[in-house]
């Protein structure tokens, strides 16, 4: 007789894996809107440096890392909630938040991981549709919103489609959320996004409203998504020990605290990186709608655009990997018929855009 599992195993849906990494070292590895940039010495230095006492479990205070970023957005190291990636703050937020009878709001397509937290809740999931240019349609999102409501999801930059949303359209929202509803602003791109301003725009709307949570992560800017470190900012402490309350402990490992903790000292270096992708994103977006495609207007460090008529999605992702592309096919994401492109090196970008010419040819 099987092992008898529980319901909500098969409520989870599984999270869609790039594939590829069988492929070799001559791939342009465009799917996980990874970067391009490998860490700086100086911050794998100190990862390494870390393992001399792996014998040892990390600080679960996590008091060095926590300091660090207090200092950086100048919000008490009370407030900062930190994860295993971004994803485990989240996730960690709808075992918090999420229960049978409860209901999450997001717009769709959106980030992946957010049918999780309702599946293993119980909980509702409300799905908004994106407005015809593939963005948070606030409005109709702020109309979802119930006695029943828990928690809103609004990722800004929107993972799969790249477009954002402004401060002020957000900050609407929030005026029309009730106060006991959590607002988790999803951040994970907000470093490239020109839409938004600067990294600290959004401070603001957090110091005004105690129920909003900024969420963000070390895997895109600063290089270290092999790590896994992500962090929210909180407009309160309550949230952070909540999260805190339904993990494991030691959910951080010190190699990754080490490494992240250095690379917030570089933050001129983040900048310089950060100049390069917008710049190679946006010549991505000129020769893609050169081709004659539609294409979202970007403020991540990857790109949406929508395959023509008559032409396979599958087919296209195949015929780019038989070539040496890896990308991301828009139906394992929440949307047919269409790609999502991380920003790569020029080279990759070059390889890109000849082997998409080749494959719609």
């Amino acid at each position: 007789m099987p092992i008898e599992f529980a319901a909500r195993t098969r409520r989870i849906p599984v999270y869609p894996l790039a594939g590829g990494y069988d492929l070799g070292a001559d791939v342009a590895m465009l799917a996980s809107n990874e970067s391009c940039f490998a860490p700086l010495p100086v911050v794998a230095q100190a990862a390494a440096a870390a393992l001399g006492a792996t014998h040892r479990y990390p600080d679960p205070s996590y008091a060095p890392l926590r300091r660090a970023l207090a200092d950086r957005y100048g919000i008490p190291p009370a407030r900062i909630a930190l994860g295993n990636g971004s994803c485990d703050v989240l996730l960690a937020a709808g075992e918090a938040l999420l229960e049978a009878g409860a209901e999450v709001v997001y717009a769709w397509p959106a980030f992946s991981v957010y049918p999780h937290l309702a599946a293993a809740s119980g909980a509702r999931a409300i799905e908004v549709p994106l407005d015809d240019e593939d963005r948070h349609d606030l409005d109709a999102i702020a109309m979802e919103v119930t006695v029943a409501t828990r928690l809103v999801l609004i990722c800004n930059p929107n993972n799969p489609t790249s477009t954002a949303v402004t401060l002020e359209e957000v900050e609407a929202l929030l005026r029309r959320v009730p106060g006991h509803v959590c607002v988790i602003l999803d951040e994970a791109y907000c470093e490239f996004a020109l839409t938004l301003g600067d990294t600290y725009a959004s401070l603001e709307l957090l110091h005004k409203y105690p129920n909003l949570v900024l969420l963000r992560t070390f895997s895109k800017v600063y290089g270290l998504a092999a790590l896994r470190v992500g962090y929210a900012l909180c407009g309160s402490e309550d949230f952070r020990v909540a999260v805190d309350q339904v993990r494991q402990p030691f959910y951080l490992n010190a190699a990754a605290q080490a490494a992240a903790v250095e690379a917030l000292r570089h933050q001129d270096e983040v900048e310089r990186r950060v100049t390069e992708t917008i710049a190679e994103r946006l010549a991505l977006e000129d020769r893609l709608r050169g081709l004659g495609l539609w294409v979202a207007r970007s403020d991540a460090n990857f790109i949406w655009l929508h395959l023509p008529d008559g032409a396979e999605e599958a087919d296209v992702v195949s015929g780019l990997r038989d070539r040496g592309v890896l990308v991301r096919a828009g139906s394992s994401l929440g949307q047919d018929g269409s790609l999502r492109v991380t920003v790569g090196a020029a080279a990759e970008n070059e390889r890109f855009v000849e082997a998409l010419k080749g494959v719609l040819n």
